[in-house]
């Protein structure tokens, strides 16, 4: 079953958008989530509308944070998403003609719940602020890595069509 990273992926160019003095284009943004720039853009628009990110157009435009690290949580970047599905488990059937499999389906259902309130209060819990800090620390753990954005190997279209680079 496919998992949705949306989550994971914007985190990840939120993060590069704060390290960053200049705004960062769609393309380079895309680049780094091994994407194409359309979905990048479709998804920064949302987060536009919350006021997350803002975009500046012309030369020298792209991309930028507009919001404070310390006040965003992973929640709210999951909410400006649209909420999608945290868990990927589900019922066999949601009308089923067998009491067994009501009766499967109602702990299901109740046990899916509890575990999405439990991780969306996590997701609560932890700022993109949380997340810079870790990537700080990781980042000094490595002296000879001084640039946030040299830890993405340079891409290539070819290598990127080529599913040759892992970012």
């Amino acid at each position: 079953m496919k998992r949705d990273s949306r989550l994971s992926g914007v985190l990840h160019v939120l993060l590069h958008m704060a390290e960053s003095t200049a705004p960062m284009t769609s393309e380079a943004l895309a680049a780094m989530m091994q994407t194409n720039p359309v979905v990048v853009r479709r998804i920064l628009a949302g987060l536009r509308e919350r006021d997350l990110v803002r975009s500046e157009k012309g030369h020298g435009g792209g991309w930028r944070l507009s919001c404070d690290l310390e006040r965003v949580t992973l929640r709210d970047i999951h909410t400006a998403l649209g909420s999608p599905a945290v868990l990927a488990i589900g019922n066999r059937t949601e009308a089923p003609g067998c009491l067994v499999e009501e009766a499967v389906n109602a702990a299901m259902d109740q046990a899916c719940r509890e575990a999405e309130a439990v991780l969306l209060a996590r997701l609560g819990d932890v700022t993109l602020a949380a997340l810079s800090r870790d990537f700080h620390r990781r980042l000094l753990a490595r002296p000879a890595c001084t640039d946030p954005h040299a830890t993405h190997a340079p891409v290539t279209t070819h290598d990127v069509i080529q599913g040759e680079h892992d970012v």
